[in-house]
């Protein structure tokens, strides 16, 4: 008895030292890492990566950027079911323990000590899972797991169970770079949290475990074995019924992909945009749950698609059938199976559907589609399909469906208003399209090519081509500021000018259609687009003063040829950058900066950025009050790419300055408007007069009423200016129009600067597109048109001298002119009278 009592002595005093000597161990092990143990005081403010978001003028999603899915949510939002969901597969006790289960560690570290040092289950409750994602690596060492502990028992002294539940709901992996569980919720189920069901909320919590293996998508047999053991344990946990727990085990896995819904197709613009938040904001921009709102109209930019996209495919369709986009041999007993490999690969594009021909006759064709369904065309469904054979060239029509496919060919469908089936192709020539706001330049619709996916070169903002005819308005202008009128009479006829670099050394400019009209006035010459016209009008003026002049409408210098060639629109633009020179026109002769960013957001909601955009305010009483003449804008925005600057608060922590972005330009800043109160709006610089501005607009209003762009008097409108160009062998087509509340241009060429063909002039390639988009646009809108301008005067001219004829002088007509011009006019009509009169008699004797 008494060795059994000495026994029991020795064990307890054994055990009581062991004791000491482990938390002796566990004191000097805080000792020693205490000093390196992270503050946890941060994860009360702490940060969850959230993709940057761009959104239209009125909500619609455009665009989302960022490596992580994720939704941040309040605890308060997440419903009980997912929340019992959790607890019951992760931490049942979570509420009830001080932040570490000491029976799972004595579970884990007795699994170490019979398996020989085998690191298997940790024991890790919820609260130490947060510690270890937040603070620490992955690795299994015992330094992490006790550090671990450590930091587990410092968040639970100085953070609540639900703080430390909304952090864990928030930041863990659920697979398929979706963090947290409303983005799992939105990607596996295309759902909020409120609207799952138990079983989702359960296979949600399934999935925290081994996410990137044991997902929704990866492997359903283990993610339904797993989903049923965590019912099981909200039903042993009381969380649910047994009828919930019957209903719940019953319902099937339908997890499927849910990407984020695109609500607009403005894939262009929105790599504008995240171009210019990376520069303005950082790297962060990313990261940081910023939402950004463009300027971008959503009816006025899915017009823009549909029409860039009809406009090409009707270029295309008229230039012939290019042939199958590829071709696969198939087996005379191929399956499905061997058709969906074939079109393996190919994607929709642009509404163009894939399809591989399996059959073929001289009637009909059976096209296999990616969704295995299986479609006839007919002959009519190909009747545009003539074989191409040049730019200038195509076949005849054909005449069987086994003329134009062949068994094997991956081909492109599309549906037609009437929802039937037609054979396509996928455009070769490309477009852009800009419209913007003549008033401030806020961009309204952008397309910058057929589809971003196969090009992203944004051809709205970074392609350098060439005008033609639709640079004459500037040429005019600047004549108009020397003096010229729109009747003044400038003579058509052909010209051979030096020129050591052409053949034979001499420039001989040529119009369109090599005809010649002879002395014309202006208004005609620009209607009509003569080419003659505008060199020597450019010659009269001098290229020097032209240029400097021209740089009013945001041209750069260097951009604009030093020579007689810049008459027929050899500068170097871009479809942006016509908009914002057009746009003088439109808004009575201010230079606005075209922009896209309207506002940004934080993750609260609140603004760290405001445009406050330069406008023209014509009625303005600051305008009204301000005398300066019409001059030259101020270096800053006379030079600046149209484009958008997005500069942060102070508080924002971004800079302040200009910065320039790849492709867009330097950018102007507009100023941010974080303060209460109205601000006094920014005045655009007025670059011309009012009147110059009146009479150029006069003179494109014509171009469309009855010049080279009547074929927009069919959108019903008398408000419509603009002017078509094009350039040497139709490399490109150009449409530049507005009225005073819209400027739209729209080009239309190939990327290599081919052909687009014989006849492919701005008014046949580019104008239908530009009508599409307007007539959209436009629909049910009030005429918008400028009022005649003070000091302008409407004058009856003889039609054959141009200048002022008497009361009801026979073959007379009306045209605006300057007041300041009208006596001078007049006694050059005098004088002219008077010489004429003298000639009478002289040649009497």
């Amino acid at each position: 008895m008494q060795i059994l009592k000495r026994l029991v002595r020795w064990i307890l005093v054994l055990a009581f030292t062991g004791l000491l000597l482990g938390v002796a161990a566990v004191g000097v092990a805080y000792w020693l890492i205490s000093p390196r143990l992270p503050s946890v005081a941060v994860l009360k403010d702490y940060h969850m990566q959230v993709p940057l978001r761009v959104l239209s003028a009125d909500g619609k999603l455009i665009a989302s950027f960022g490596e992580t899915r994720r939704i941040p949510i309040a605890i308060a939002d997440v419903p009980e079911r997912l929340k019992h969901a959790v607890l019951a597969a992760e931490d049942a006790s979570f509420y009830n323990h001080p932040g570490v289960d000491w029976h799972g560690i004595a579970r884990a570290g007795w699994h170490v000590i019979v398996s020989g040092g085998d690191k298997g289950p940790g024991g890790s409750t919820i609260t130490q899972q947060v510690a270890r994602n937040f603070f620490l690596s992955p690795e299994k060492l015992y330094s992490r797991k006790l550090t671990e502990i450590f930091i587990a028992l410092r968040m639970e002294s100085e953070l609540t169970k639900d703080q430390i539940l909304e952090l864990y709901l928030n930041k863990m992996f659920l697979g398929h770079r979706s963090y947290g569980v409303a983005a799992a919720a939105s990607f596996y189920y295309g759902k909020t949290l409120d609207q799952l069901t138990i079983a989702e909320a359960a296979t949600l919590a399934s999935t925290f475990q081994l996410p990137s293996v044991v997902n929704p998508l990866n492997n359903p047999k283990r993610i339904l074995a797993r989903r049923n053991w965590v019912l099981g344990q909200m039903l042993e946990n009381r969380y649910i019924s047994k009828a919930e727990y019957e209903q719940a085990i019953a319902e099937p896995n339908d997890a499927a992909p849910h990407e984020p819904a695109i609500e607009l197709d403005a894939p262009y613009l929105a790599e504008m945009v995240r171009l210019q938040v990376l520069d303005r904001l950082g790297n962060d921009a990313l990261t940081e749950g910023y939402v950004v709102k463009t300027t971008l109209q959503s009816d006025r930019q899915q017009a823009a698609v549909n029409a860039m996209r009809s406009g090409l495919v009707e270029y295309d369709h008229r230039h012939g059938w290019r042939g199958p986009e590829a071709h696969q041999d198939l087996a005379a007993d191929a399956s499905a199976e061997d058709f969906d490999r074939a079109l393996a690969g190919y994607t929709d594009i642009s509404g163009m559907d894939p399809g591989l021909v399996t059959a073929v006759s001289a009637t009909e064709a059976s096209i296999f589609l990616p969704n295995r369904e299986t479609v006839k065309l007919g002959l009519e469904a190909m009747d545009w399909a003539h074989p191409y054979i040049s730019d200038t060239r195509v076949g005849t029509a054909p005449k069987s469906v086994s003329s134009v496919l062949k068994r094997g060919d991956i081909v492109r469908l599309f549906r037609d208003e009437k929802g039937q089936w037609q054979l396509t192709q996928i455009p070769a020539a490309q477009g852009a399209l800009v419209s913007v706001n003549p008033e401030d330049g806020a961009l309204q619709a952008l397309v910058g090519g057929f589809n971003f996916l196969r090009s992203k070169f944004n051809r709205a903002v970074m392609a350098a081509r060439q005008p033609g005819s639709s640079f004459k308005p500037f040429i005019y202008s600047a004549a108009f500021e020397r003096g010229f009128t729109p009747a003044s009479i400038v003579n058509d006829a052909p010209l051979a000018l030096p020129d050591p670099s052409r053949p034979g050394g001499l420039w001989t400019p040529s119009n369109d259609d090599d005809k010649f009209d002879g002395p014309i006035r202006l208004r005609e010459a620009l209607v009509q687009s003569k080419n003659l016209v505008s060199v020597r009008l450019l010659d009269a003026i001098g290229v020097r003063f032209a240029r400097d002049y021209i740089t009013r409408f945001g041209f750069t210098l260097d951009s604009l040829p030093g020579n007689l060639s810049m008459a027929l629109g050899t500068a170097s633009v871009s479809p942006m950058t016509m908009a914002r020179g057009y746009a003088v026109f439109a808004n009575g002769g201010y230079l606005v900066t075209p922009y896209f960013i309207s506002e940004i957001t934080d993750r609260d909601g609140k603004p760290v950025y405001q445009a406050n955009p330069a406008r023209a305010c014509r009625t303005c009483a600051e305008r009204l009050l301000d005398t300066r003449p019409p001059g030259p804008p101020p270096a800053s925005s006379a030079t600046a790419s149209p484009s958008n600057a997005v500069a942060g608060s102070s508080s924002a922590g971004a800079p302040g300055t200009s910065g320039s972005v790849a492709g867009v330009g330097d950018a102007v800043l507009p100023a941010d408007a974080h303060g209460e109160g109205v601000h006094a709006p920014v005045l655009a610089p007025q670059v011309i007069d009012v009147r110059n501005d009146f009479l150029v607009t006069s003179l494109m209003q014509d171009v469309i009423k009855r010049g080279t762009g009547a074929a927009a008097m069919a959108l019903g409108r008398d408000d419509l200016a603009g002017k078509t160009g094009s350039t040497n062998d139709h490399r490109d087509a150009w449409f530049a129009g507005f009225n005073a509340n819209l400027v739209t241009t729209v080009w239309v060429g190939f990327d290599d600067f081919s052909s687009l063909g014989k006849g492919e002039f701005g008014a046949k390639a580019a104008l239908p597109i530009w009508m599409s988009y307007m007539g959209a646009v436009l629909k049910d809108a009030p005429s918008s048109i400028l009022p005649m301008p003070p000091g302008i005067s409407t004058v009856q001219i003889d039609r054959a001298s141009g200048l002022p004829a008497g009361a009801g002088a026979p073959n007379s007509m009306p045209e605006f002119f300057k007041v300041e011009d009208v006596d001078r006019l007049r006694n050059q009509a005098n004088q002219q009278q008077e010489d004429q009169d003298q000639q009478h008699a002289y040649d009497i004797f």
